[in-house]
């Protein structure tokens, strides 16, 4: 054997070192502790997002907050994947880990919306690795069926962290100040010392075999065309309820939206296997097939979810500790079927089956939850949840994995960043497009609510009831909503009853000034006659107006109030200005119209009276269940398109045995031809 044989024998024994299974927890116990940290960011920022809405004047910008995060997440996550191919996977990861905590500390002094979704987006940069990095690691050292055997640790932390983050997440937005820093900021704050921890167990623990560097060309022509391509289009699907969708800066947006699609793929193309997404992973029918379903379930999954939190909080009044609780059949069935289908794919390396049922069961979730009304009981979104997390389960980590069954270790890392993109993409779209819808209908819902008679019936009575509208806990929605609605009422009525005194006044006066002019009452004497017939008038005026409008009090002078203290006399006044109030709402009158600035600040609902807070209930119920309708659909085409999903078994080798065992064979294949041309030169040598 010659020197070089044995060298390059000696390099593949040390790049083609078998991992343990005490090598492969070391490895895990590193990816556990960046994916807590993602985990439970998202938990903690999904409970307190209407506090920090309603702190800082914004709660209908909160897409916005959402969107740049999954923006900047989504476009860095196959940025993440190439160049962990080229330059590793571990100091990526590192850096993701780094940027994430830079972008918690940045957040944590936000001053408005618009700033802290600047600072999200930082954020967001540094979680596109954290998402995709632990798939693309767990794919090269584990073969697609034996992942199933260590998918129960990641499990364990998201469950934990889906646990512990609604409490935390609760306890900070329930606090006004923690050490004189306003409580949801600590929100972003704790993941400095958890991130911290995170980065010295991943220095520690994190180490894989290295492999042989294969190129080292960037695409980044790709990376600016996707940005170019994206960025519009998500600007237009989060504002185009303000700019109107066919106003011309939307039709800019969609023009440079297609253009940016148009050079992503030119540039893709060129540049071939180096590519940030090359176009050969869509040969692969089995990854094509599932990077379109991933889209379609990351649309309806994302966008809908974020509307549960707000649901419970809003129409059921939960806290956000207790709404995080009561998030937890959701994760309950996700963990039972994400480890039932692991189990099963581990035996028989077969998947097929989970895609059809997870998106069949996510359909009847979300079409459960189209039932709901104001008042439905918790327990109707807990069986809701708990379904929509049993086909949850059967679908996060198949899709990936069978996006990596269908590419070789060379493509690990864009296949799993690629298939993380596209999910990623479409849970984007569906944040802004489906909390765009949202916010866009709850204005018209709520409106749309008053014009059903007893809601405003009840709402006007207990608006005008003194007692009611003085409660300390009904200041702001009194003064935000009703107040105007009441004046308005009020003025309208004081000034006709008080236009009807003047009338008998100006008349009274009038007939004592012509009998005076024809002689019949001394001139004399007429101021005293003129203030009897006045009085008179005032008092017949006074009782006709109190038999029209009972909670009409009319003064000695003429004077007109309205008292709204007699419980019955308020009925019959609200029974006589419903019929018009309720044809005003129904017609969508400008002077009833609620705006997105009234709710940008939903803390008016918390201890205010049932009776004024039911329209905006049921109006934010109403809009919801569009939101739902609108998922179910998108969840529906994707359970008909994997009814054609084909899927190869699973491969037995992970990606490193793989590629370990490619080298040996063509290590074996030279040593065969360096034998076989010695005995040659051997028999012809003389």
């Amino acid at each position: 054997m010659s020197d070089i044989t044995r060298s390059r024998r000696a390099h593949t024994s040390a790049t083609d070192t078998v991992m343990t299974h005490r090598m492969i927890m070391f490895v895990i116990f590193g990816l556990m502790a960046g994916m807590f940290l993602s985990a439970l960011d998202q938990t903690v920022v999904g409970t307190s997002i209407r506090t920090i809405g309603d702190d800082l004047q914004g709660l209908s910008l909160q897409a916005w907050v959402t969107t740049a995060y999954l923006i900047v997440s989504t476009i860095s996550t196959p940025i993440y994947g190439k160049l962990s191919d080229i330059f590793g996977r571990r100091p990526l990861f590192l850096l993701a880990i780094l940027i994430f905590i830079v972008g918690s500390i940045l957040a944590s002094f936000s001053t408005s919306m618009i700033e802290l979704a600047a600072f999200r987006a930082i954020q967001g940069l540094g979680a596109g690795g954290l998402m995709s990095m632990p798939l693309a690691i767990m794919g090269d050292i584990l073969a697609p069926r034996e992942r199933a055997k260590y998918q129960g640790y990641f499990l364990a932390v998201f469950g934990i962290s889906s646990v512990i983050g609604p409490l935390v997440g609760g306890l900070f937005a329930g606090t006004s100040q923690i050490l004189w820093i306003t409580g949801w900021r600590w929100v972003f704050l704790i993941n400095v010392p958890i991130g911290i921890l995170a980065l010295a167990i991943v220095w520690r623990f994190l180490h894989i075999p290295k492999q042989p560097r294969h190129s080292v060309r960037i695409d980044w022509w790709g990376a600016t065309t996707v940005i170019v391509a994206l960025v519009p289009l998500l600007l237009v699907a989060e504002q185009g309820r303000e700019w109107g969708w066919d106003s011309p800066i939307a039709f800019a947006c969609y023009i440079v939206g297609a253009l940016g699609i148009l050079a992503f793929v030119i540039a893709e193309r060129a540049m071939g296997d180096d590519a940030l997404i090359p176009l050969k992973l869509f040969r692969s029918p089995t990854f094509s097939m599932a990077t379109v379903i991933g889209v379609l379930v990351g649309f309806g999954m994302f966008g809908a979810m974020l509307t549960l939190p707000l649901y419970l909080q809003l129409v059921l009044g939960s806290t956000p500790t207790q709404s995080g609780l009561e998030m937890l059949p959701m994760i309950l069935g996700l963990m039972i079927a994400s480890i039932g289908s692991g189990q099963i794919i581990a035996r028989t390396g077969r998947y097929r089956v989970f895609p059809i049922f997870g998106t069949l069961l996510m359909s009847v979730g979300f079409f459960l939850l189209t039932f709901l009304k104001y008042d439905s009981p918790y327990w109707h979104v807990a069986i809701a949840m708990l379904v929509i997390g049993l086909g949850l389960g059967q679908l996060m980590q198949t899709l990936t994995i069978a996006s990596q069954n269908s590419v070789g270790l060379r493509d690990m890392g864009v296949a799993t960043s690629g298939s993380t993109f596209f999910r990623q993409i479409g849970g984007t779209l569906g944040t802004a497009v489906l909390l765009s819808l949202l916010f866009t209908l709850m204005p018209s819902n709520v409106i749309g609510s008053f014009s059903d008679r007893t809601t405003l019936t009840d709402a006007l009575d207990a608006a005008l009831d003194p007692t009611v509208a003085s409660a300390p806990a009904n200041e702001k929605i009194m003064s935000s909503i009703y107040t105007p609605i009441v004046s308005r009422v009020t003025d309208a009525t004081t000034s006709q009853l008080q236009a009807g005194v003047k009338q008998a006044t100006d008349a009274a006066t009038q007939a004592v000034a012509e009998q005076v002019a024809a002689g019949r009452i001394p001139a004399a004497a007429q101021n005293a006659a003129t203030q009897t017939a006045v009085s008179q008038a005032i008092a017949a005026a006074t009782t006709q107006i109190q038999q029209q409008v009972p909670v009409a009090r009319v003064s000695a002078d003429g004077t007109v109030t309205l008292d709204f203290s007699n419980a019955d006399e308020r009925a019959a006044f609200v029974d006589t200005v419903a019929t018009n109030l309720e044809e005003q709402f129904t017609a969508g009158d400008e002077n009833t119209a609620i705006g997105d600035s009234t709710l940008d600040d939903t803390s008016f609902l918390v201890g205010a009276d049932a009776r004024l807070t039911k329209p905006f209930l049921v109006g934010f119920n109403s809009s919801s269940t569009t939101v739902y309708w609108v998922a179910m659909s998108v969840v529906l085409l994707a359970f008909v398109l994997s009814l054609f999903f084909r899927t190869p078994p699973l491969r037995a080798k992970s990606a490193l045995q793989e590629a370990a065992d490619e080298r040996r064979e063509k290590d074996d294949d030279e040593e065969r031809a360096e034998r076989a041309a010695a005995e040659a030169g051997a028999m012809l040598a003389p």
